[in-house]
């Protein structure tokens, strides 16, 4: 694999909205998967064409940085203008294999944030939901021993609709309990236990050799609000401490799971994040940053759209409304209660 060249754009139509320096704006995507094709189960994903075009949208009006680098910049007032980051959740093998190689033509960066308990052939207890409902056959679902009710299943809108309304639903149990229901409605549909469907370690150093960079994501992607303040703890400092062990350098940035303010991560978690060695951390609540942004709550975001003239509108949009929004307050260093 290649490695990255330095993205460079010489004009933008985004400059106005987002300069450089002390006005700075920082618009950071969020992508999971590149699939090979359209998935009718998982119909967020962009396929390999569509994940091209999206690129080449990206690097011809933004100059592409590395998360890490931008977040420091953006701090000092010394964002380049028409800054952009790529990011990546969770560990998938295709970003490897599939979006890497695309990145890397087009002269991108990007940082994939690790959950390194799935990495090496364990699966993510939603993609094992996910899996279960594409094998299970047409016709009656009972799990209401799970807790999960019923339904009725056939046609892919069926399947969508009962992925839709499972995932939440066990989301927010705790870690072990969620992943031993996926486990287990996993193996009653047929599904093998191994996948290859997150990265390997050696294609986690691949994608690291390539000028690529490395995040935290915790170990086992729990919600980090529903643990007590030493589970939070171990899971941001326990995965931090794998990726150092696998990549012989420590990662600098943090992805919350799921990542929404409140809900899925607070403010101890940020400071956690912080303790653990961490110099800057993601969320999932849309908008773009700014030099007053707590850099252990930068905002990212995704326009889904197909049409690139919608997602050219849906990225400025976000833009424009980063001028009008209040930053998150920044975090304090962490007690040593919490860390104890």
């Amino acid at each position: 694999m290649n490695r990255v060249a330095p993205s460079t754009v010489w004009w933008s139509p985004f400059r106005g909205l987002a300069p450089g320096g002390r006005a700075g704006r920082l618009p950071i995507f969020i992508f999971h998967r590149v699939v090979e094709r359209d998935d009718p189960l998982r119909p967020g994903e962009p396929d390999v064409e569509r994940f091209e075009r999206i690129v080449r949208f990206i690097v011809r009006s933004f100059r592409v940085l590395a998360l890490p680098d931008a977040a420091q910049a953006l701090t000092r007032g010394r964002l380049p203008a028409a800054a952009a980051c790529i990011t990546f959740d969770d560990g998938y093998a295709d970003n490897v294999t599939r979006a890497a190689p695309i990145l890397l033509r087009h002269g991108a960066t990007a940082t994939v944030f690790v959950s390194t308990a799935y990495i090496g052939g364990a699966r993510m207890w939603n993609d094992s939901i996910i899996e279960a409902i594409r094998e299970l056959p047409a016709g009656e679902v009972d799990w209401q021993a799970y807790g999960l009710g019923t339904a009725t299943i056939g046609d892919d809108a069926s399947r969508r609709a009962l992925i839709a309304r499972t995932l939440p639903q066990l989301k927010y149990r705790h870690p072990a309990d969620r992943a031993a229901v996926a486990d287990e409605i996993a193996r009653r549909a047929g599904v093998a236990s191994q996948s290859d469907l997150m990265m390997s370690v050696a294609q986690l150093r691949a994608w690291r050799d390539a000028g690529l960079d490395v995040g935290g994501h915790t170990m086992r992607h729990p919600i980090l609000a529903r643990l007590n303040d030493k589970e939070a703890a171990d899971e941001i400092g326990g995965g931090r401490e794998q990726l150092t062990q696998w990549l012989g350098q420590a990662p600098r940035a943090f992805a919350y799971p799921n990542g929404a303010p409140t809900r899925d991560y607070g403010p101890r978690d940020a400071m956690l994040s912080r303790a653990a060695g961490y110099t800057c951390a993601v969320t999932t609540a849309r908008g773009a940053a700014t030099p007053t942004t707590d850099p252990f709550q930068l905002p990212r975001f995704t326009p889904w759209d197909r049409s690139m003239w919608a997602f050219g509108a849906r990225c400025a949009q976000t833009l424009v409304d980063s001028w009008r929004r209040a930053a998150p307050v920044a975090t304090q260093p962490v007690s040593e209660e919490i860390v104890s």
